[in-house]
Formats: C-alpha cells, sequence, structure tokens
C-alpha cells in the first residue's frame, strides 16, 4: 500500500499548538514540544528497533526542506541502512575535513588554553609553549593535524634525540598529548605517531643507551663556605634570595614566589603552598637562624613578594640568581645544583637517613608502600639537620 504523504498544509504547520506529534506521512513529524516550541522529527523501525532521529527546529528548516529529508532517510532505509549511523558518519567525515585547516600548532595551542587552568604554574605552561614550537614548528607546525605521521614525528625528535634526551622525551610525550586530544576532537584518525611503546621505540635508541643523564652542575659540599663568603659580598635582593635558596635547599620558583603571609618567623617556619610545589602538595619548610634573618630584612622593604624583582607588584625573576653567579664569575653552576651539593653533604657528612634527606628536598616518595606508612614529615629532624647544614655553610673557610 502506498504512503500517503504530505499531509500537513504550511497553514497547518504555523497556526498547529497541540502538544505532541502531527503526522506528515512516510515516517515526517512535527513535533510541538510543551513550551510550544516546534521541531522536525522522522521515526522508523529498523531491525526490530523503534528510533527517532531530529531533523531541526521550524525555524531552520521549512517544510520542504523536513520533507526533503525524510526522502533521503526512507532512501538509506530502503537499503537497511540506518539513517542516524549515515548522519553521525557524515559529520565525522566533516569534521576530519574541518580539520585539514586546523594546524599541528593550533592544535597544540588550543590543548594548551584548554589545560592551563589546571597547570601548576606559568613556567610549566612556557615549557609546553616553547618546547612544542620550537622543535615541532619547524617539522610539522604548519602542517594539518590530520596528517602528522610518523616520519614528521622523528624528524622532530631525531634533531635532538642523542643531544638533549630528556628535553626530547618530554617534548614525545607533549606531542602525543596533542594528537591524542585532537583524535578525541575528530580532528584525526588511527594510531598516535607519537607513541613509544611498539612504535618509536623500534625507530629511535632508548635514552638509557644514549650515556649517562647531564645533572645540573652542582658545587662540591666542601666548597660550599667559600662560595657563601663571597655571595654575602654582593649587593642586591638576588644575592640574599640565592643564599636563603642554599640554606633551605629549595627549588627556585618556590623562593621566587615566596610571600609574607607563608613565613611564621617566630617559629622559624616557611610553609610553601602547593600552587608552587612540585608535588602539588604544600611543603613546610624549617628556617635556620640565618634563613629568618634574611627574611625578616626582606620584609622590612615591603612589597608582595619577599624577594620582589625590579617591576612593582613582581617577583623576582627566575634568572636573576643565575645571574648573581655569572657575576660572581661561577658561570659553570646552576642554582638547582645546590640541591644536589647539599643531598651529597646530608649523606656524607651527616650519614643522614635517605627519607630525612629526601623529604628535606620535597621529594616525591616513589615507593607507593613507603608512601602509604609515612604519615609525618620528619619536620623536628629537618630543622636540626637544615642548622647543620648552615653550621657546615659559614664556619668552613
Amino acid at each position: 500500500m502506498a504512503l500517503k504523504l504530505e499531509r500537513l498544509s504550511a497553514k497547518h504547520v504555523e497556526h498547529a499548538r497541540r502538544i505532541g506529534y502531527h503526522a506528515d506521512g512516510g515516517g515526517l513529524y512535527l513535533q510541538v514540544s510543551p513550551s510550544h516550541s516546534k521541531s522536525w522529527v522522522f521515526r522508523y523501525t529498523l531491525h526490530g528497533r523503534a528510533r527517532e532521529m531530529g531533523l531541526g527546529s521550524l525555524k531552520a528548516v521549512s517544510l520542504a526542506d523536513a520533507r526533503d529529508r525524510a526522502r533521503e532517510a526512507r532512501k538509506l532505509l530502503q537499503d537497511k541502512r540506518d539513517p542516524i549511523k549515515a548522519r553521525d558518519a557524515q559529520h565525522l567525515q566533516e569534521r576530519l575535513a574541518a580539520a585539514r585547516s586546523i594546524t599541528f600548532q593550533e592544535a597544540a595551542d588550543q590543548y594548551i588554553a584548554a589545560h592551563r587552568a589546571g597547570w601548576r604554574n606559568e613556567k610549566h605552561i612556557d615549557q609546553w609553549t616553547n618546547t612544542l614550537k620550537t622543535y615541532c614548528g619547524p617539522a610539522f607546525g604548519a602542517v594539518p593535524v590530520a596528517d602528522v605521521d610518523t616520519d614528521l614525528v622523528v624528524r622532530a625528535l631525531g634533531a635532538i634525540w642523542k643531544d638533549k634526551p630528556e628535553t626530547a622525551s618530554r617534548l614525545r610525550g607533549r606531542i602525543e598529548v596533542v594528537l591524542d586530544w585532537a583524535r578525541v576532537r575528530g580532528f584525526r584518525q588511527g594510531e598516535n605517531p607519537a607513541r613509544w611503546r611498539g612504535h618509536l621505540d623500534k625507530l629511535l635508541p632508548k635514552r638509557s643507551k644514549l650515556g649517562a643523564v647531564k645533572h645540573h652542575p652542582a658545587l662540591p659540599y666542601k666548597d660550599m663556605a667559600g662560595l657563601i663568603k663571597a655571595l654575602r659580598r654582593q649587593e642586591g635582593v638576588a644575592a640574599c634570595a640565592l643564599e636563603f635558596t642554599i640554606l633551605t635547599a629549595a627549588r627556585t620558583g618556590e623562593v621566587i614566589g615566596a610571600k609574607p603571609a607563608e613565613f611564621d618567623l617566630a617559629r622559624a617556619i616557611w610553609t610553601v603552598p602547593a600552587s608552587r610545589m612540585k608535588a602539588g602538595k604544600s611543603h613546610r619548610v624549617p628556617l635556620s637562624p640565618r634563613a629568618v634573618s634574611i627574611v625578616r630584612a626582606q620584609l622590612k622593604q615591603g612589597g608582595e613578594y619577599v624577594f620582589p624583582g625590579g617591576r612593582d607588584a613582581q617577583p623576582l625573576s627566575n634568572m636573576a640568581m643565575m645571574m648573581t653567579l655569572r657575576r660572581m664569575g661561577r658561570d659553570e653552576l646552576t642554582v638547582h645544583g645546590f640541591r644536589s651539593s647539599f643531598r651529597d653533604w646530608a649523606a656524607e657528612e651527616m650519614n643522614a637517613p635517605r627519607e630525612l634527606a629526601e623529604m628535606a628536598l620535597a621529594h616525591t616518595i616513589g615507593d607507593k608502600t613507603e608512601a602509604a606508612y609515612r604519615r609525618g614529615d620528619l619536620f623536628d629532624k629537618r630543622r636540626q639537620l637544615m642548622r647543620d647544614w648552615e653550621k657546615y655553610c659559614t664556619s668552613r673557610k
């Protein structure tokens, strides 16, 4: 029996007020919602399953257009094809086609913008941005993200894989994450060409085969007293910040971002908030007498930061302490390397337990079992250790 089609008139469609479905025939219905908004629906049954496909609102789709869309859906049903699945497949192809105009760099920028609120600090964001632009930009930054393949990834990584293995490893991971994001967003399909296991590990040598890891240049702890003596002859906030950094064995970002409210000088405690800690957890630092005096002197100057920079309401630059070392003629040293000096001293001179030294450095506990049983922060023992460290740094010639 032939289908009775085109039952509705344009006038009926315009003035329909009854809530529910108004049949036009052949599975096409005008739907009037309780709020009296109107939309088109195509209802059908395939493989014994009733389904309903929206065709758009009346404001966007006219009666004639709705009939055309229903006609196309009926054609698909004649071939035993599901109209909803066919439409979804078409939308996927359209998104993939649109991705041809989205470059890898644009995808990276969108990923960073979407996730930057959850990252700990601006330095982390800068590292993501700079490594992707510096190393991926020349190789495939302008290439559509859908077209990034193994050859392009290897080209970017190969340039630094041997000389800068740590940077290359992090870069590979960031490329993999951006491409995963692009796949989830529908901008590309298939396997991720930046994945390591079972893929790039067959094309690039393992980092362990590239030689020893290059550590931050560290001053032998036996030479620390001489450096502190020379450092105290330097003027400026950066010199004070560097001495404070050495005495607390803290990281650069933890020190330059320090604010007055973080300090309880009466109890000689500095509490670094989680937002500035690498492990994402707040950390209590016991202050030695000299560290307290440095902070007390800095607080007399006022300001938002304990170690202010040259501009108003800005902290000290993360390069300021390094520049102080250069002015002292100690270009071979890095600020981070003083943490290694402290670690060596604690182990060799003090025979300090590993967990005590690691906690003083605010290192994350890698062993899950050890982490589960360690509840305290060994604060009193760390306080004595930091006092001994100050004595060592200031009493030897």
